[in-house]
């Protein structure tokens, strides 16, 4: 995949190795930037996500088996399309946890829950995302995986 740098089986590596993080100062993400970002990802609209992101974007996401790095808008939709596209599942709710700022990076996060074939799921995703110019401009993502789950229930 051009653009991509995803490396199975390397994440024990990169986990070890201690490096200098040399990120110059930006705004803190907009919650609106953000927000749509989560919700088009979320409803698979992956074009409409990457239409959020600067053309500089720095992108890393980890998994639990996958380590995921892109360059520009076009290698960060080919990550998410790989990483989400799943017809066999069944998303049924996106519950938003409560956003925070840390210094210059707004921190987001959300739980999805779902079905499939094997059950319920649910997995938790946190982002870290600064923006520039009106577009994310700096984005890290962690994902739990999904978990075993009771599906919810219909009120």
């Amino acid at each position: 995949m051009a653009g991509v740098r995803a490396q199975p089986g390397e994440a024990d590596a990169r986990l070890t190795r201690l490096s200098v993080c040399k990120t110059a100062s930006m705004t803190v993400a907009h919650e609106s930037v953000t927000g749509g970002f989560v919700e088009a990802v979320v409803a698979g609209d992956f074009a409409g996500a990457c239409g959020l992101l600067h053309p500089a974007i720095d992108f890393r996401a980890m998994t639990p088996k996958r380590v995921w790095e892109a360059d520009g808008p076009e290698g960060v939709e080919e990550v998410l399309r790989a990483w989400f596209e799943h017809p066999e599942r069944d998303v049924e709710s996106v519950e938003r946890t409560e956003a925070s700022a840390v210094a210059d990076t707004t921190r987001v996060g959300w739980r999805v829950r779902g079905s499939d074939k094997e059950g319920g799921f649910l997995y938790e995703q946190q982002a870290y995302v600064r923006e520039e110019e009106g577009r994310i401009v700096w984005l890290r993502v962690m994902c739990s995986g999904p978990r075993p789950a009771e599906r919810q229930q219909s009120a």
